[in-house]
């Protein structure tokens, strides 16, 4: 593998503690030396790349998006859904295991990681918690960790039933996995002729769509937190899944006071959107959680900028154009977002809302890699596997979904302002995405 060197760019690593000009050495996969500007011992016959102006940082992290293989290619495949991670500026992401089959064995575990994948940057799989997603019978931990399941989760389905949870947060304590829930009541979000479509308020009331009540959420959330405080010594790690009310976040809040191994993401479409943003039954914005009211908004910024969201992730759900294509209530839920959550995280949270770049770097970077146990990922220190991101972060430019690396094109950003433009990602030292070649 060539070596290759980054220099003159200001590299940000928060897990590190660096902010400062740089030049990096990546070599046989991994970061070998790092000094100031000129300065590197061993960097002769390597490969330059010349980042004067740029910031350098550690690859980012997304620890929730759905790649639709196996069995829904239609959408999105592996090699296409990492071909958008990269443009992004990510060069680890975990996988949903909502597929077709679901992921519930080591053996689609290991299929999803094979090479014949071609994936443009790592995937980590994370495994079905129960099986088939029933919410019945849990699967074998062990096993799937053993396969690479970096964490359990029913995604796109909750775990109702109370001793199925604890038993999940159980035997994932035990053998070192997260539990990752989505927090849905669906007791209160679905009914006999179908399923509630978005947020429950005024808009869903004008519109005539039947609305998702923040409790379905909220609740959720309180019930696993009573759980975790019941099993408080086997210290089981609960993450709750695109967080998206006032009061789930409240919920965390306090659990996070209480001493407990609770801690949450948000979806930059749940600090930027509201309810509002369905329109005339804007079918990509349509998303499970759906997009809340403005107080529930607000209460995802405040909780970023005071440091209780522990990761931006980005929930990555495509669908074929003419799955979106329909009366809003029948459309899937979900949308896109691989290549514009560092663009959108850059202009709101850092420059409007004055969040540190490191800040935010963080929160798509180290912190993610570290809820997953991804060591030597999410930092740049010498002996760290060499993932990078090498973005302009005063470019400004807007998205196009149709110039998208992704397979789909559902997403309620398309036209939207982006500060920061990803110019080369780097993936264990490979480049996965340079924006000069396109």
């Amino acid at each position: 593998m060539t070596a290759l060197v980054i220099r003159g760019g200001q590299l940000i690593d928060p897990a590190a503690g660096v902010d400062g000009l740089r030049d990096v050495l990546l070599k046989d996969g991994r970061v070998a030396e790092i000094a100031a500007p000129g300065k590197l011992k061993s960097a002769n016959g390597a490969e330059v790349l010349d980042a004067t102006g740029l910031v350098v940082a550690p690859g980012l992290v997304d620890m929730h998006v759905h790649l639709r293989e196996p069995g829904q290619a239609h959408k999105e495949t592996i090699a296409t859904g990492t071909a958008a991670a990269a443009a992004g500026g990510f060069t680890a992401v975990a996988a949903m295991p909502n597929t077709s089959p679901v992921n519930d064995s080591p053996e689609i575990t290991r299929w999803m990681q094979a090479p014949e994948r071609a994936a443009m940057v790592r995937v980590f799989p994370i495994a079905a918690a129960t099986r088939g997603s029933k919410g019945e019978t849990i699967n074998d931990y062990a096993a799937l960790k053993s396969a690479g399941a970096v964490a359990v989760s029913d995604d796109g389905l909750p775990i109702l039933k109370d001793s199925v949870m604890r038993e999940v947060l159980a035997a994932a304590a035990r053998v070192g996995l997260s539990v990752i829930q989505h927090a849905e009541d669906t007791r209160l979000t679905h009914f006999a002729g179908g399923a509630a479509s978005m947020n429950l308020g005024s808009t869903s009331f004008k519109l005539g769509l039947r609305g998702w009540p923040a409790e379905a959420e909220s609740g959720i959330v309180e019930r696993d937190i009573r759980l975790v405080t019941e099993l408080r010594d086997a210290r089981p790690h609960l993450h709750v899944a695109h967080t998206s009310t006032a009061a789930a976040m409240a919920a965390v809040r306090q659990a996070r006071r209480s001493g407990l191994r609770v801690t949450c993401e948000v979806a930059p479409h749940h600090f930027l959107l509201t309810d509002e943003h369905v329109g005339l039954y804007k079918s990509n914005a349509k998303m499970c959680p759906p997009l809340r009211s403005a107080a529930d908004r607000d209460a995802m910024i405040e909780a970023i900028l005071d440091g209780i969201v522990d990761a931006i992730a980005t929930d990555h759900a495509p669908h074929a154009v003419h799955e979106k294509e329909v009366e809003f209530e029948y459309a899937p839920n979900g949308i896109i977002g691989l290549e514009t959550a560092l663009g959108l995280c850059l202009h709101w949270l850092h420059r409007e809302w004055k969040l540190p770049l490191g800040r935010v770097l963080s929160l798509l970077s180290a912190q993610p890699a570290a809820l997953l146990g991804l060591k030597g990922r999410g930092t740049l220190a010498v002996g760290s596997f060499a993932d990078v991101v090498v973005f302009d972060p005063n470019a400004e430019w807007t998205y196009c979904a149709t110039e998208g690396k992704s397979k789909s094109r559902n997403t309620p950003f398309d036209g939207f302002a982006m500060q920061g433009k990803v110019r080369w990602t780097i993936n264990e030292g490979r480049v996965a995405y340079n924006a000069e070649s396109l």
